[in-house]
Formats: C-alpha cells, sequence, structure tokens
C-alpha cells in the first residue's frame, strides 16, 4: 500500500492507494495523485482519498476496475467504474466524485442560507 500525502490551504489530504494482485507502476501513481488532487478544487474538506485498483477478470475485455472513496467532513463519498484501462476508470471515477462533491457542497450552502435566514426572521 502507497501513502501520498498532499498540502492544501487548510487540510492535508491523504491518498492511499492499494492495487489488488498486481504492482502499481510509478506512472500510474503519479496519475492517481495528480486526479485525486483535482477532487480538492470541488470540496475543500476532504480528509483522505482511498483509491482501489484490481483486474476483474484478466482474460476479457472492461477488466480494470478502479474504486475511490472520499472521507470527508460528517460525510463519505463513494465510486466505482470499470474500464479497458486504470486512466480510463480513473478518469469515469473521479467524474462521479466530482458531481458528488458539488451536491454536497449545494447542499450544505442550502441549508446554511436557510438556517441563516431562520435566524433573522425569528430575531
Amino acid at each position: 500500500m502507497l501513502i501520498l500525502e498532499r498540502k492544501s490551504k487548510e487540510v492535508i489530504m491523504e491518498i492511499k492507494i492499494q492495487a489488488i494482485h498486481f504492482d502499481v507502476s510509478e506512472r500510474l501513481e503519479t496519475f492517481v495523485q495528480k486526479k485525486v488532487s483535482k477532487l480538492e478544487q470541488f470540496y475543500d474538506g476532504i480528509l483522505t482519498a482511498e483509491v482501489n485498483l484490481r483486474v476483474v477478470k484478466p482474460e476479457s475485455a472492461q477488466n480494470k476496475q478502479a474504486g475511490i472513496r472520499l472521507k470527508i467532513k460528517n460525510n463519505d463519498c463513494f465510486a466505482e467504474k470499470t474500464s479497458d484501462t486504470f486512466e480510463e476508470a480513473i478518469d469515469h471515477v473521479t467524474d462521479a466524485l466530482e458531481k458528488q462533491l458539488v451536491k454536497i457542497k449545494k447542499g450544505g450552502s442550502k441549508k446554511t442560507a436557510h438556517k441563516f435566514w431562520n435566524i433573522i426572521n425569528n430575531a
């Protein structure tokens, strides 16, 4: 298991990469780190990213599976995709997580705005 840490403005996001039944190349590690790190621009509170890579059925196409679990403040996000290459699977997973993070961020801001208006109206 490889653990990479990256400093952001306030929080350090820890990226854990686990490859099941194969060794990850340095190029793939760099690619994963770059793609996962970009998710921080959509949500500030990402604490940990756990990346799981595995070959599902070695003799078939669409056999590279990538799953990422993001541990964030008060929540978790998860996405898993299977593709022809790990790079393609990571691209699809990060796209799905990006959408989840945007929804969480928007939902959080609506709740905060609602509480703010309730405070003002009740004062």
